[in-house]
Protein backbone atom coordinates (compact mmCIF):
# COMPACT_ATOMS: atom_id res chain seq x y z
CA UNK A 1 0.00 0.00 0.00
CA UNK A 2 0.89 3.56 -0.57
CA UNK A 3 1.45 5.19 2.40
CA UNK A 4 1.57 8.71 0.70
CA UNK A 5 -1.26 8.00 -1.74
CA UNK A 6 -3.85 6.92 0.29
CA UNK A 7 -7.51 8.80 -0.13
CA UNK A 8 -8.99 7.95 3.43
CA UNK A 9 -10.65 11.04 4.50
CA UNK A 10 -9.03 12.71 7.82
CA UNK A 11 -10.86 14.64 10.23
CA UNK A 12 -9.05 18.14 10.99
CA UNK A 13 -8.00 17.01 14.14
CA UNK A 14 -5.96 14.00 12.37
CA UNK A 15 -4.74 16.12 10.09
CA UNK A 16 -2.82 18.40 12.53
CA UNK A 17 -1.37 14.86 14.78
CA UNK A 18 -0.35 13.72 11.57
CA UNK A 19 1.39 16.71 10.55
CA UNK A 20 3.12 16.79 13.74
CA UNK A 21 4.71 13.32 13.08
CA UNK A 22 5.79 14.38 9.84
CA UNK A 23 7.49 17.32 10.66
CA UNK A 24 9.45 15.38 12.78
CA UNK A 25 10.65 13.34 10.21
CA UNK A 26 12.12 15.90 7.98
CA UNK A 27 14.78 15.89 10.78
CA UNK A 28 15.61 12.56 10.58
CA UNK A 29 17.23 10.36 8.10
CA UNK A 30 16.04 9.38 4.55
CA UNK A 31 16.93 9.45 1.37
CA UNK A 32 16.09 12.26 -1.03
CA UNK A 33 13.40 11.05 -2.63
CA UNK A 34 11.77 9.78 0.58
CA UNK A 35 12.00 13.40 2.27
CA UNK A 36 10.53 14.98 -1.07
CA UNK A 37 7.37 12.57 -0.19
CA UNK A 38 6.95 13.37 3.54
CA UNK A 39 7.37 17.14 2.29
CA UNK A 40 4.89 17.00 -0.28
CA UNK A 41 2.56 15.11 2.75
CA UNK A 42 2.90 18.14 5.15
CA UNK A 43 2.45 20.48 2.64
CA UNK A 44 -1.26 18.76 1.96
CA UNK A 45 -1.97 18.82 5.74
CA UNK A 46 -0.81 22.29 6.37
CA UNK A 47 -3.50 23.04 3.52
CA UNK A 48 -5.72 21.31 4.96
CA UNK A 49 -5.42 22.24 8.37
CA UNK A 50 -5.21 26.08 6.90
CA UNK A 51 -8.74 25.10 4.88
CA UNK A 52 -10.67 24.00 8.70
CA UNK A 53 -9.17 26.99 10.18
CA UNK A 54 -10.07 29.74 7.05
CA UNK A 55 -12.75 27.98 4.91
CA UNK A 56 -11.34 26.77 1.58
CA UNK A 57 -13.68 27.12 -1.42
CA UNK A 58 -17.05 25.84 -1.29
CA UNK A 59 -16.06 24.45 2.45
CA UNK A 60 -16.41 26.69 5.51
CA UNK A 61 -14.92 26.29 8.49
CA UNK A 62 -17.38 26.23 11.82
CA UNK A 63 -16.91 27.30 15.22
CA UNK A 64 -16.59 24.18 16.40
CA UNK A 65 -14.08 22.72 13.83
CA UNK A 66 -11.88 25.78 14.88
CA UNK A 67 -11.71 24.98 18.30
CA UNK A 68 -11.10 21.47 18.17
CA UNK A 69 -8.07 22.23 15.59
CA UNK A 70 -6.54 24.68 17.70
CA UNK A 71 -6.63 22.96 20.77
CA UNK A 72 -4.65 19.61 19.29
CA UNK A 73 -2.37 22.56 17.66
CA UNK A 74 -1.96 23.79 21.19
CA UNK A 75 -1.77 20.23 22.33
CA UNK A 76 0.74 18.87 20.02
CA UNK A 77 3.11 22.29 19.92
CA UNK A 78 2.82 22.61 16.09
CA UNK A 79 3.24 26.24 16.29
CA UNK A 80 6.81 25.95 17.58
CA UNK A 81 7.54 23.57 14.81
CA UNK A 82 5.65 25.15 12.27
CA UNK A 83 8.57 28.13 12.16
CA UNK A 84 11.41 26.26 13.33
CA UNK A 85 10.89 24.06 9.98
CA UNK A 86 9.83 26.77 7.74
CA UNK A 87 13.05 26.31 5.60
CA UNK A 88 12.37 22.93 5.09
CA UNK A 89 8.20 23.63 3.75
CA UNK A 90 7.32 24.17 0.14
CA UNK A 91 6.77 27.82 -1.31
CA UNK A 92 2.79 27.37 -0.92
CA UNK A 93 3.13 25.75 2.80
CA UNK A 94 4.72 28.44 3.54
CA UNK A 95 2.09 31.36 3.13
CA UNK A 96 -0.14 28.60 4.39
CA UNK A 97 1.79 28.95 7.66
CA UNK A 98 1.25 32.53 7.54
CA UNK A 99 -2.54 32.46 6.96
CA UNK A 100 -3.24 29.62 10.11
CA UNK A 101 -0.76 32.01 12.54
CA UNK A 102 -2.86 35.05 11.91
CA UNK A 103 -5.87 32.92 12.24
CA UNK A 104 -4.82 31.35 15.39
CA UNK A 105 -3.40 34.82 16.57
CA UNK A 106 -6.69 36.42 16.34
CA UNK A 107 -8.82 33.78 17.89
CA UNK A 108 -10.65 34.73 20.45
CA UNK A 109 -12.70 33.45 23.64
CA UNK A 110 -14.87 35.83 25.43
CA UNK A 111 -12.04 38.48 26.23
CA UNK A 112 -9.07 35.87 26.09
CA UNK A 113 -6.65 35.26 23.44
CA UNK A 114 -5.81 32.09 23.49
CA UNK A 115 -2.86 31.79 20.92
CA UNK A 116 -1.73 35.01 22.77
CA UNK A 117 -1.81 33.53 26.04
CA UNK A 118 0.00 30.01 24.88
CA UNK A 119 2.98 32.20 23.02
CA UNK A 120 3.57 34.51 26.75
CA UNK A 121 4.46 30.62 27.69
CA UNK A 122 6.49 29.80 25.04
CA UNK A 123 8.49 32.48 23.87
CA UNK A 124 10.86 31.00 21.62
CA UNK A 125 7.77 31.17 19.60
CA UNK A 126 8.63 34.46 18.85
CA UNK A 127 12.47 34.55 18.77
CA UNK A 128 12.25 31.88 16.18
CA UNK A 129 10.34 34.21 14.15
CA UNK A 130 12.65 36.64 14.37
CA UNK A 131 15.49 34.52 13.83
CA UNK A 132 13.38 33.89 10.54
CA UNK A 133 15.53 36.98 8.83
CA UNK A 134 18.88 35.04 8.55
CA UNK A 135 17.32 32.88 6.13
CA UNK A 136 16.47 34.84 2.66
CA UNK A 137 14.47 31.92 1.48
CA UNK A 138 11.91 32.29 4.34
CA UNK A 139 12.54 35.96 6.03
CA UNK A 140 9.41 37.28 4.55
CA UNK A 141 7.01 34.45 5.29
CA UNK A 142 8.56 34.69 8.87
CA UNK A 143 8.69 38.74 8.72
CA UNK A 144 4.80 38.62 8.16
CA UNK A 145 4.17 36.57 11.05
CA UNK A 146 6.42 38.31 13.26
CA UNK A 147 4.19 41.80 12.04
CA UNK A 148 1.59 39.58 12.98
CA UNK A 149 2.42 38.39 16.72
CA UNK A 150 3.45 42.62 17.12
CA UNK A 151 -0.11 43.69 17.27
CA UNK A 152 -0.41 42.08 20.51
CA UNK A 153 0.96 43.90 23.25
CA UNK A 154 2.02 40.77 25.54
CA UNK A 155 4.09 39.59 22.78
CA UNK A 156 5.78 43.13 21.54
CA UNK A 157 7.06 43.51 25.00
CA UNK A 158 8.66 39.92 25.44
CA UNK A 159 10.64 40.88 22.35
CA UNK A 160 11.17 44.71 23.34
CA UNK A 161 12.49 43.11 26.85
CA UNK A 162 14.57 40.03 25.74
CA UNK A 163 18.20 40.48 24.29
CA UNK A 164 16.94 38.93 21.04
CA UNK A 165 15.25 42.43 20.27
CA UNK A 166 19.33 43.64 19.66
CA UNK A 167 19.68 41.49 16.92
CA UNK A 168 17.44 44.09 14.74
CA UNK A 169 20.35 45.91 13.45
CA UNK A 170 22.34 42.32 12.02
CA UNK A 171 19.25 41.38 9.73
CA UNK A 172 18.35 45.10 8.43
CA UNK A 173 22.38 46.10 8.05
CA UNK A 174 23.32 42.33 6.41
CA UNK A 175 20.33 41.45 4.38
CA UNK A 176 19.02 42.08 0.74
CA UNK A 177 16.79 45.08 0.18
CA UNK A 178 13.43 44.03 0.50
CA UNK A 179 14.35 41.95 4.23
CA UNK A 180 16.57 45.17 5.64
CA UNK A 181 12.80 46.85 4.90
CA UNK A 182 10.61 44.36 6.40
CA UNK A 183 13.04 44.10 9.67
CA UNK A 184 13.19 47.44 10.09
CA UNK A 185 9.33 47.92 9.85
CA UNK A 186 8.93 45.22 12.17
CA UNK A 187 11.16 46.61 14.66
CA UNK A 188 9.74 50.32 14.14
CA UNK A 189 6.59 48.04 14.81
CA UNK A 190 7.73 46.92 18.01
CA UNK A 191 8.95 50.50 18.96
CA UNK A 192 5.52 52.38 17.88
CA UNK A 193 2.45 50.42 18.60
CA UNK A 194 2.05 49.65 21.99
CA UNK A 195 3.21 53.47 23.48
CA UNK A 196 2.66 52.64 27.11
CA UNK A 197 5.19 49.68 27.50
CA UNK A 198 7.75 51.08 25.15
CA UNK A 199 8.18 54.18 26.87
CA UNK A 200 8.81 52.16 29.98
CA UNK A 201 10.65 50.14 28.30
CA UNK A 202 12.67 53.34 26.60
CA UNK A 203 13.20 54.76 30.18
CA UNK A 204 14.16 51.42 32.25
CA UNK A 205 16.76 50.67 28.98
CA UNK A 206 17.69 53.53 28.27
CA UNK A 207 21.57 53.57 27.28
CA UNK A 208 21.47 49.96 26.14
CA UNK A 209 19.11 50.72 23.58
CA UNK A 210 20.69 54.10 21.96
CA UNK A 211 24.09 52.61 22.20
CA UNK A 212 22.11 49.52 19.65
CA UNK A 213 20.31 52.37 17.55
CA UNK A 214 23.30 54.50 16.87
CA UNK A 215 24.59 51.87 14.76
CA UNK A 216 21.56 52.40 12.94
CA UNK A 217 21.89 56.51 12.88
CA UNK A 218 25.57 55.93 11.48
CA UNK A 219 25.30 53.24 8.93
CA UNK A 220 26.87 53.67 6.03
CA UNK A 221 23.84 52.62 4.29
CA UNK A 222 21.68 55.70 3.01
CA UNK A 223 18.19 53.95 3.56
CA UNK A 224 19.08 52.45 6.97
CA UNK A 225 20.23 55.98 7.70
CA UNK A 226 17.44 57.77 6.83
CA UNK A 227 14.60 55.16 8.00
CA UNK A 228 16.70 55.47 11.53
CA UNK A 229 16.75 59.21 11.81
CA UNK A 230 12.86 59.57 10.59
CA UNK A 231 11.93 57.32 13.40
CA UNK A 232 13.90 58.93 16.00
CA UNK A 233 11.97 61.77 15.59
CA UNK A 234 9.01 60.51 15.62
CA UNK A 235 9.86 58.52 19.04
CA UNK A 236 10.87 62.12 20.70
CA UNK A 237 8.30 64.13 19.15
CA UNK A 238 5.84 61.48 20.69
CA UNK A 239 3.98 62.53 23.89
CA UNK A 240 3.73 59.12 25.56
CA UNK A 241 7.78 59.44 25.45
CA UNK A 242 7.91 62.61 26.94
CA UNK A 243 10.66 61.33 29.69
CA UNK A 244 13.07 59.93 26.97
CA UNK A 245 13.23 62.88 24.65
CA UNK A 246 14.22 65.01 27.49
CA UNK A 247 16.71 63.22 28.58
CA UNK A 248 18.28 62.88 24.50
CA UNK A 249 17.99 66.59 23.61
CA UNK A 250 20.42 67.24 27.23
CA UNK A 251 23.19 65.19 25.62
CA UNK A 252 26.05 67.33 23.83
CA UNK A 253 26.90 64.33 21.64
CA UNK A 254 23.78 63.89 20.32
CA UNK A 255 22.98 67.83 19.19
CA UNK A 256 26.24 67.31 17.74
CA UNK A 257 25.59 64.34 16.17
CA UNK A 258 22.26 66.10 14.84
CA UNK A 259 24.51 69.36 13.93
CA UNK A 260 26.71 67.21 11.73
CA UNK A 261 23.99 65.71 10.17
CA UNK A 262 22.12 68.86 8.84
CA UNK A 263 25.37 69.15 6.73
CA UNK A 264 24.89 65.46 5.19
CA UNK A 265 25.80 65.38 1.10
CA UNK A 266 21.91 63.86 0.72
CA UNK A 267 19.27 66.61 1.43
CA UNK A 268 16.77 63.87 2.78
CA UNK A 269 19.18 63.19 5.48
CA UNK A 270 19.40 66.86 6.44
CA UNK A 271 16.11 67.23 6.40
CA UNK A 272 15.33 64.08 8.94
CA UNK A 273 17.86 65.45 11.21
CA UNK A 274 16.23 68.87 10.96
CA UNK A 275 13.22 67.46 12.78
CA UNK A 276 15.59 66.30 15.47
CA UNK A 277 17.69 69.27 15.65
CA UNK A 278 14.71 71.35 16.42
CA UNK A 279 13.71 69.51 19.38
CA UNK A 280 16.61 70.71 21.16
CA UNK A 281 16.54 74.38 20.04
CA UNK A 282 12.58 74.43 20.81
CA UNK A 283 13.56 73.25 24.50
CA UNK A 284 12.69 76.29 26.96
CA UNK A 285 14.98 74.28 29.51
CA UNK A 286 17.82 74.29 27.67
CA UNK A 287 20.77 72.77 29.71
CA UNK A 288 23.50 74.91 30.02
CA UNK A 289 26.22 73.03 27.81
CA UNK A 290 23.63 72.65 25.50
CA UNK A 291 22.76 76.12 25.56
CA UNK A 292 26.71 76.76 25.13
CA UNK A 293 27.19 74.70 22.02
CA UNK A 294 24.30 76.78 20.37
CA UNK A 295 24.80 80.28 21.15
CA UNK A 296 28.84 79.17 20.26
CA UNK A 297 27.18 78.07 16.70
CA UNK A 298 24.63 81.30 16.44
CA UNK A 299 25.92 82.96 13.47
CA UNK A 300 26.87 79.72 11.52
CA UNK A 301 23.58 78.39 12.09
CA UNK A 302 21.15 81.30 11.49
CA UNK A 303 23.42 81.36 7.84
CA UNK A 304 23.27 77.94 7.27
CA UNK A 305 19.46 78.20 8.37
CA UNK A 306 18.90 80.73 6.00
CA UNK A 307 19.63 79.15 2.97
CA UNK A 308 18.38 75.46 4.19
CA UNK A 309 16.08 73.73 2.05
CA UNK A 310 14.42 77.08 0.79
CA UNK A 311 12.74 75.57 -2.33
CA UNK A 312 10.67 73.37 -0.25
CA UNK A 313 6.88 73.99 -0.56
CA UNK A 314 6.46 72.93 2.93
CA UNK A 315 4.33 75.45 5.07
CA UNK A 316 5.15 73.67 8.12
CA UNK A 317 8.72 73.11 7.52
CA UNK A 318 9.31 76.72 6.82
CA UNK A 319 7.12 78.09 9.85
CA UNK A 320 9.70 75.65 12.30
CA UNK A 321 12.72 76.78 10.58
CA UNK A 322 11.37 80.84 10.84
CA UNK A 323 10.85 80.08 14.83
CA UNK A 324 14.12 78.16 15.16
CA UNK A 325 16.05 80.96 13.82
CA UNK A 326 14.07 83.39 15.99
CA UNK A 327 15.06 81.06 19.42
CA UNK A 328 18.68 80.93 18.25
CA UNK A 329 18.47 85.14 17.70
CA UNK A 330 17.49 85.09 21.46
CA UNK A 331 20.46 83.04 22.67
Amino acid sequence: MNFFNRTKTRSPVESVRLLRDYMSRLDGPGSSEAKKKVTEECSRLIFAIKASLCGEGDADSTPEMVTAVANEVYNTDLLAHLVSHMPKLEFEARKDVGHIFNTLLRRTIGTRLPTVELMVNKPEIIFTTLKGYADPEVALNTGMILKEMLRYEPLAKILLYSDQFYTFPTYIEDATFGISCDAFANMKETLTKHKPMVAQYLDQNYDRFFAMYNTLIMSNNYVTKRQSLKLLGEILLDRANYTIMTRYIASEANLKLMMNFLRDRSRNIQFEAFHVFKVFVANPNKPPEIARILKRNKERLLIFLKDFHNDKDDEQFNDEKSFLCAQIERL
